[in-house]
């Protein structure tokens, strides 16, 4: 590796009809439905976002895959991470793009893969008129038999040439590392020992600041009350040394939002949001929660700081979650920040996580639109090409 930073784009797979997704929202419900009703909430909220170069398409079809690839790269992108999701029980959904990028060695683009390994309920992917949401797919850890079974899947993308790899292993990101079962990482790693493979590189999403009572690495209960805002490095610290990760994915919107307003509003508004169903107007200026994002602890050689270019949740959630003032400028000052953090890392681990690639409905992607262009595409070539 040289000195640049590895920059490894989220990637969402929810851009084709599936089974599932018609019987719960509708024929030919994608990340797009979403997407294509948005309306803007007050004056000057930038709703509805609509894809420029690529259009609204469909990840069934191969010449989009290699587009993206090509746009990636060109933005000194190293790579897609995956969503993949297995329920348990061998139960997938929205695995097709992948396995097709998988058979078909196209593109040839580096990739890794990232368990979202939450349930689906009937406000993941929409609003659906509630807050209080429904089971649709629960997640579950089902034991040895079922870690082996999705092992065994994961292997074949493993030994693929185009794996991304850390320190020789290929990496793997759990989206909830808090919920995952102690004795997964272990058996995991003995498998892919035994397997010829020099291991798995194991990274946990995490909130910089979080309200989980956590068990230290020393016996000790810890809690700070309502999302602490100076203490990522305890979070960091129960990713690796008591979940057993190798690294943590660091992400700082809460700390970032609370910091922006303060702790009582934040606590406030999560309360009449998700206790009382009440619709509570939640805006942020980008600029400013951007200020908060990122901490110390992001230094570290074990954290991985994630790259945040928008943020708008309205499409799937309403009035909560949107980061107002996001444009490619700003982004780029982001950038910078992120870059300086990681500069003195060993080479394979200057990772900076982009959330996101293509989570549309979030407002959270860097892929062309009508408004921006390849402006945040472009912000990324231009701050990667001064790190060359």
């Amino acid at each position: 590796m040289d000195h640049k930073a590895r920059v490894i784009a989220f990637y969402l797979p929810q851009f084709h009809p599936i089974p599932e997704n018609d019987k719960w929202w509708g024929k030919g419900f994608t990340e797009w439905t979403n997407v294509g009703r948005a309306k803007p909430l007050f004056r000057g909220h930038y709703q509805p976002r609509v894809p420029a170069d690529l259009g609204y398409y469909d990840l069934r079809l191969p010449e989009v895959r290699e587009a993206q690839a090509e746009m990636a790269r060109d933005a000194g992108i190293e790579g897609f991470c995956y969503w993949h999701y297995w329920f348990g029980n061998g139960k997938q959904l929205l695995e097709r793009p992948f396995n097709e990028v998988l058979a078909s060695g196209k593109p040839d683009f580096p990739f890794c893969l990232g368990w979202a390994n939450h349930s689906w309920r009937t406000n993941t992917w929409t609003q659906g008129g509630k807050q209080r949401a429904e089971m649709i797919v629960e997640q579950k850890y089902e034991g040895a038999d079922d870690y082996k079974s999705h092992f065994q899947y994961a292997l074949t993308a493993f030994r693929d040439k185009r794996y991304i790899t850390v320190d020789g292993k290929p990496l793997f990101v759990i989206f909830d590392p808090y919920q995952l079962p102690q004795d997964f990482i272990p058996m995991w790693r003995r498998w892919a020992t035994e397997a010829g493979l020099p291991g798995i590189h194991f990274v946990g999403y995490t909130q910089n600041s979080n309200n989980r009572p956590l068990k230290l690495a020393d016996g000790t209960n810890y809690s700070k009350g309502f999302f602490a805002t100076d203490e990522a490095g305890k979070y960091y610290d129960y990713v690796v040394k008591v979940l057993g990760f190798d690294a943590a994915v660091g992400v700082g919107t809460w700390r970032a939002e609370v910091c922006a307003k303060n702790r009582f509003w934040f606590a406030l508004q999560r309360q009449l949001t998700y206790r009382l169903n009440m619709k509570v107007r939640n805006v942020y200026d980008y600029r400013k929660v951007m200020k908060y994002y990122y901490v110390e602890e992001d230094k570290r050689e074990n954290v991985y700081p994630t790259l945040l270019p928008q943020w708008d949740r309205s499409p799937r959630s309403g009035l909560n979650g949107i980061y107002h003032n996001s444009r490619p400028e700003y982004f780029e000052k982001t950038l910078r920040t992120a870059l300086e953090l990681i500069s003195d890392k060993q080479p394979e681990h200057r990772i900076l996580f982009l959330k996101s690639w293509n989570e549309w409905a979030e407002g959270n992607y860097v892929e062309p639109d009508l408004r921006y262009g390849h402006g945040y595409l472009d912000a990324l070539k231009n701050c990667l090409a001064d790190e060359s």
